[in-house]
């Protein structure tokens, strides 16, 4: 007879965080994204010089969007598919041959000047190659074909970095290329596609319990579709054509569109359980961000941000990521989904964070202050993360210790 999740799960004896995909690679990748940023600042101070090829704004975009999220993503499918498939997760040693490719991708890139391109590239693609064909044998033999499309955009996020990494070996300043247009568009992708199913869904749940008769309009009804498809067709003239007046134009219909989608789902009753609002404001980063780009295409000499699509890149994958990464993380030990204080205080980090690097864009004089309390804040909220939820990704749950 086959064994449910919890009967493998009570089987497995090695290390707790072993046990499900969630556990090392949110604790990976928040560390991860504390302690690139505070490399990242001591890079900008001319205290770190590191051996790597890629210029140093380049090695910090591709390890946030490549290195970060490419765990934080992991992490999310691997405990997500087998709830889909009605399939066993992956866990124990197979899951820490993953979590060992992916730790190869970052010291790859870290030290790739001493090694040639092609083979710093392969390093870090095994990773995401590895992961999607195992997400791939699992939608397949689980026919869970409706989530193909979750696979399609891994698929796209993967071909992303190697357009990154091409780039950057031919000298060119991936920062700004398509690579990274291409990558971040499929998050924002993910976020629309993912986030439109759990938003709505996890803010009834949390409506119902609490008494209210408030009810978000359920997923992926026919508007929904429409936004995805105007969301899509708008991130492609921008990963194609970023300077394009008729880019600009296509994202501030996004804007409006996901503002309206956003709206649909009641969020303005939630606002007394951070644990569910705070999913709310971060995928309204996603309509705010579209917008803020699509005025610095149409008028950059007004917009007076340096770089509106950081309201994209930190703020809503940043804010969507932790989200996600707080209420799983409690669901899955088994703790009440309420928000305490460090919660709440790791959340206000991330978006105080966001603010002050979108400030510095306003305030040239004061930019160099502003960055670094930018990071100090960032460094507060993915620190903070781990500290608070440490324990619980590294101690079994209750019921595996027994």
């Amino acid at each position: 007879m086959p064994k449910t999740t919890a009967e493998q799960m009570r089987q497995w004896d090695g290390l707790a965080v072993l046990s499900f995909g969630f556990r090392p690679f949110f604790l990976l990748g928040a560390l991860w994204a504390a302690f690139a940023m505070a490399m990242w600042i001591s890079m900008l101070a001319g205290g770190l010089v590191l051996p790597t090829r890629f210029d140093i704004v380049s090695w910090h975009a591709h390890e946030f969007l490549f290195g970060y999220l490419s765990a934080i993503i992991a992490g999310f499918l691997l405990t997500a598919v087998p709830n889909w498939t009605g399939r066993l997760p992956v866990l124990g040693w197979r899951l820490g041959a993953l979590v060992a490719l992916w730790i190869s991708g970052r010291l790859a890139i870290a030290f790739s000047a001493f090694m040639p391109a092609l083979l710093v590239a392969l390093i870090d693609l095994m990773f995401a190659i590895a992961l999607g064909l195992l997400i791939a044998r699992e939608i397949v033999a689980g026919r869970n074909w409706r989530n193909l499309i979750v696979l399609v955009m891994l698929t796209v996020f993967t071909l992303a970095n190697l357009l990154f990494h091409m780039e950057a070996g031919q000298g060119a300043y991936a920062a700004q290329g398509i690579g990274l247009r291409l990558g971040l568009a499929a998050v924002l992708m993910m976020i629309s596609v993912i986030g439109g199913r759990i938003v709505p869904s996890f803010t009834r749940n949390w409506l119902v319990k609490s008494g209210s008769d408030a009810r978000p309009v359920p997923p992926m009804q026919a508007f929904d579709k429409v936004v995805l498809m105007i969301t899509l067709a708008g991130l492609a003239f921008w990963v194609f054509w970023p300077d394009w007046p008729v880019t600009g134009l296509m994202l501030l219909l996004v804007g409006i569109f996901q503002t309206v989608r956003l709206v649909r789902w009641k969020g303005l009753n939630t606002l007394s359980e951070p644990l569910v609002w705070v999913l709310h404001l971060g995928y309204g980063l996603v309509p705010l961000g579209a917008l803020f780009v699509g005025m610095d295409i149409l008028f950059p000499e007004i917009s007076g941000l340096a770089a509106p699509q950081h309201v994209w890149m930190a703020g809503a994958t940043g804010l969507m990521t932790l989200a996600v990464m707080t209420r799983a993380t409690l669901g899955h030990t088994g703790r009440a989904l309420h928000a305490d204080s460090a919660t709440l205080a790791i959340y206000l980090a991330l978006i105080s964070s966001v603010s002050v690097r979108l400030a510095a864009g306003m305030f040239p004089d004061v930019a160099l202050t502003l960055y670094i309390l930018s990071a100090l804040l960032w460094i507060s909220a993915f620190g903070g993360f781990a500290i608070a939820y440490g324990g619980l990704l590294l101690r079994p749950k209750p019921w595996m210790s027994s």
